[in-house]
């Protein structure tokens, strides 16, 4: 009691009695600088490369034509983003991005966990090693290569996966599997997960790493069995990272970009390839329509900071954790 006296009469000293001052900005700053320095430029980049350009964005708004500098195009308004939503083609693109992009959410995001909670249970170090290198390589393979050895595995001449097929009796002719626009949507997800399960689980692995090992020691003596542990232990362990990346993934779920939807398609399945950022490449910049093409990308920035935005809230809510 008297400690807590104590305390409290210190905390209602006289008002003229002076309390030490906070640190101001620049000590803080001078206290820092090296860190300050080092960060600097990758300031620098990121205000180049991502913020300076946004006032290109006007060109939306006009009918831009070369030869003219911004202030003497003519202004039209909202005309591009009218013609951009009374357009059928957009609908179809919408449709591909979405579908693309939930299956890719729900695949991309789900196997690197699992794959990285695999890894974790193996004991040994040179086995786990060896599977982890070899199952991120493929990340460093360019799409323009990968699409070629997808392609060739998917070839129906003398391709690896209708040859396997047709040997377990599965098939009795090859299937055109590069042909059939209701087939595209699953290959790219597969290549998708082929080529970025590797890569995605290190940063799981490195969570995981993170655990005591003597949560797994305690729950042992308790007689729990390994799935009991990996349920109980592993993934609370790593919850915060699950929903952090998993926040930032539906932030970008029509910003999936457009290489391997325009590597891996081909005119029988061009209703099934077009994504957003290929609608805009092909019918913006290839057509010198760039307002048009501007328009689309505002139209995927903005939808990607509300779905940001309504994720990082939705999460905040129910999990109490959020990145902002």
């Amino acid at each position: 009691m008297k400690a807590v006296s104590a305390v409290a009469a210190a905390n209602t000293a006289a008002p003229g009695t002076a309390r030490p001052k906070k640190s101001s900005f620049w000590k803080v700053a001078l206290r820092n600088r090296y860190l300050y320095a080092m960060s600097l430029p990758f300031v620098i980049w990121v205000f180049v490369f991502s913020y300076y350009p946004l006032w290109g964005w006007l060109i939306a708004f006009q009918r831009w034509k070369p030869g003219k500098s911004i202030w003497e195009q003519k202004w039209v308004g909202f005309d591009q983003f009218k013609t951009l939503f009374h357009d059928d083609l957009f609908y179809q693109v919408m449709r591909n991005t979405l579908a693309m992009s939930l299956m890719g959410l729900v695949a991309v995001f789900t196997v690197p966990i699992l794959f990285a909670v695999m890894l974790n249970e193996f004991k040994s170090m040179f086995f786990k090693r060896a599977v982890q290198t070899i199952s991120y390589l493929p990340h460093f393979v360019s799409w323009a290569v990968a699409t070629s050895i997808i392609t060739r595995m998917l070839s129906s001449d003398n391709g690896v996966v209708n040859d396997v097929l047709m040997a377990l009796g599965l098939i009795r002719e090859p299937v055109q599997w590069m042909g059939q626009g209701h087939l595209f949507w699953g290959i790219v997800t597969v290549s998708d997960v082929w080529k970025e399960t590797g890569w995605n689980a290190i940063i799981y692995l490195a969570a995981m790493a993170g655990i005591g090992p003597e949560l797994y020691e305690a729950a042992k003596v308790d007689g729990a069995s390994r799935l009991r542990q990996i349920w109980h232990i592993t993934l609370p362990g790593i919850r915060s990272t699950i929903i952090v990346l998993l926040i930032l993934s539906i932030g970008h779920l029509i910003s999936i970009g457009f290489e391997k939807q325009f590597l891996l398609g081909n005119n029988l399945v061009r209703d099934y390839s077009q994504v957003l950022d290929l609608y805009s490449l092909q019918y913006g910049l290839q057509m010198s329509r760039y307002s048009f093409g501007t328009a689309i990308n505002i139209f995927n920035s903005v939808v990607s900071v509300i779905l940001l935005f309504a994720a990082n809230g939705l999460f905040k809510r129910i999990t109490k954790e959020s990145i902002m």
